[in-house]
């Protein structure tokens, strides 16, 4: 009976030991879970690759493909003969590719002057909704134009010549489901200026915004600064560009309205005579859709 007795009163103790144990584990871990969060990061600041020019810290995700096709008609301001510049248009077609979640490729072919461009965009911060550490996301991208339209009277202007690079920093924010924000501050080097007096390396500063009207729409807007004194032969306007975005199943379709027709960095920056003003306006479009390449194992 004594033996029993001893039996019960430590299994009792035991029991308590196990018990306060488990209570103290349980403790440990949600005081850890509370010490350390998950960090949950802000997805579709933007919906496409493309503000309406300017490119978006937005990137295919790892295996993805994007086909991203741009168009834009001639001026309206060309009058009923060229209905309204209908009978003119740039294109350029390209394809953006994501090596990893925060690396990706792109090339791209202009009829602008027949130009190449390809670039890399790598994201270096991502914006973080649930603790605040990070309030915005911000990837680096660097690319390279090359144009190869034929000039008779310019017989000198060889490979090295055609060549420009592009330096931004792409800083955006989501500040709600319905508003997001885009800051980039712009470098591009030329090989070739057009004289003495005009600068190789060029400062610009573009600012752009989507906000959103529906499920599936929103009104973007895009501005790009080019600091005074740096281009002077040539007459140059701010690129001011407008785009209404419809998404449609698998592809966003955007509406364009812009003072610059051509849609490369090293070219709509620095290379914008017309103004709205005086009904420089381009029409286009853009069309993009993703194609998911990654083999799922």
């Amino acid at each position: 009976m004594k033996t029993r007795k001893i039996y019960f009163v430590f299994t009792c103790l035991l029991y308590g030991l196990q018990t306060e144990a488990q209570d103290q584990l349980l403790q440990s871990l949600k005081d850890s879970l509370a010490a350390a969060p998950r960090t949950e990061y802000v997805t579709g600041t933007f919906k496409a690759l493309y503000i309406v020019n300017m490119k978006t810290i937005e990137a295919p995700a790892a295996g993805a493909l994007n086909v991203e096709i741009q168009h834009r008609f001639g001026a309206l301001n060309s009058g009923s003969y060229e209905l309204f510049g209908l009978d003119n248009a740039t294109l350029r077609m390209g394809l953006d590719y994501g090596i990893s979640d925060r690396l990706s490729v792109g090339i791209g072919r202009s009829s602008f002057q027949k130009t190449f461009d390809g670039y890399l965009k790598y994201k270096l911060l991502r914006q973080s909704d649930n603790n605040g550490r990070m309030p915005l996301s911000v990837s680096i991208l660097s690319s390279m134009s090359y144009y190869t339209q034929h000039f008779p009277d310019k017989t000198y202007l060889n490979s090295t010549y055609r060549l420009a690079y592009t330096t931004q920093v792409l800083m955006a924010r989501k500040f709600s489901r319905l508003f997001s924000m885009e800051l980039t501050p712009t470098l591009i080097h030329y090989n070739l200026v057009p004289t003495s007096a005009d600068q190789n390396n060029v400062l610009a500063l573009a600012g752009g915004a989507r906000m959103k009207i529906s499920r599936r729409m929103s009104i973007n807007v895009e501005y790009d600064y080019l600091f005074p004194n740096q281009v002077v032969s040539t007459p140059v306007n701010n690129s001011l560009s407008l785009g209404w975005d419809i998404e449609t199943g698998g592809h966003v379709f955007q509406l364009v309205f812009s003072n610059s027709q051509s849609m490369t960095e090293t070219q709509y920056i620095t290379q914008t005579p017309g103004t709205w003003s005086h009904g420089d306006i381009y029409f286009g479009f853009n069309i993009s859709r993703n194609f998911n390449l990654k083999v799922h194992k």
